[in-house]
């Protein structure tokens, strides 16, 4: 090393050991894809992101997950393949989105923060469960908020599908736009990690 150098050989090698050790443990280096391949399966999958729906399936016991496949662009005009949060099924007599059961029911709020008479006990990417309260009127469609303790508030939008038995409402999810699927999703996700350790710790 000069003797001029502003560092010396073992301040260089420290500041490298933290970048590599920071880049290694970046979120995003977890979500998106290198794809080895030929040019025309490039071209193809290209084509297919582009155009429809693409997925990566994987098999885990009673379950199966769906990670949704996106294209995006950096800042230098480079196309990568990037995973999004998957769609959690679960096996039986018929394949059905996996649901969150939650631990208590949780009561959902209105816009303006003032909170509803529906309260949520089962979630899943597309429905939910809720109970119904003091009497209210159980309406044919909602808007509401899911304010998870620790988490962003959620904003679900659903359509009255029928009664339980337990004399609970089963509501069809009919999100308004691909961020509030996404958000829900990973809050799902993040509940599954929690409920099934085993698959989620490397």
């Amino acid at each position: 090393m000069r003797s001029d150098a502003i560092l010396t050989q073992d301040e260089l090698d420290f500041i490298q050991t933290m970048n590599r050790s920071q880049a290694a443990s970046a979120p995003e280096n977890l979500s998106t894809l290198l794809l080895n391949g030929g040019d025309q399966i490039k071209d193809l999958l290209a084509r297919l992101l582009a155009n429809e729906q693409v997925t990566i399936q994987a098999q885990f016991e009673n379950q199966q997950l769906r990670f949704p496949l996106q294209l995006v662009e950096d800042e230098f005009h480079a196309q990568h393949v990037k995973l999004g949060s998957p769609i959690i099924y679960e096996d039986g007599p018929m394949l059905r989105p996996w649901r969150l059961a939650l631990p208590e029911p949780v009561q959902l709020a209105e816009d303006d923060g003032r909170p509803s008479e529906l309260w949520l006990v089962e979630l899943s990417f597309n429905g939910v469960l809720v109970e119904v309260r003091n009497g209210a009127r159980v309406p044919r469609h909602f808007a509401l908020w899911f304010n998870p303790e620790g988490y962003d508030p959620v904003s679900l939008h659903g359509a009255l599908e029928r009664q339980t038995k337990d004399g609970f409402f089963a509501y069809r999810l009919t999100l308004c736009n691909p961020q509030e699927m996404e958000q829900l999703r990973d809050y799902i996700l993040q509940q599954h990690r929690l409920s099934h350790p085993r698959l989620h710790t490397s």
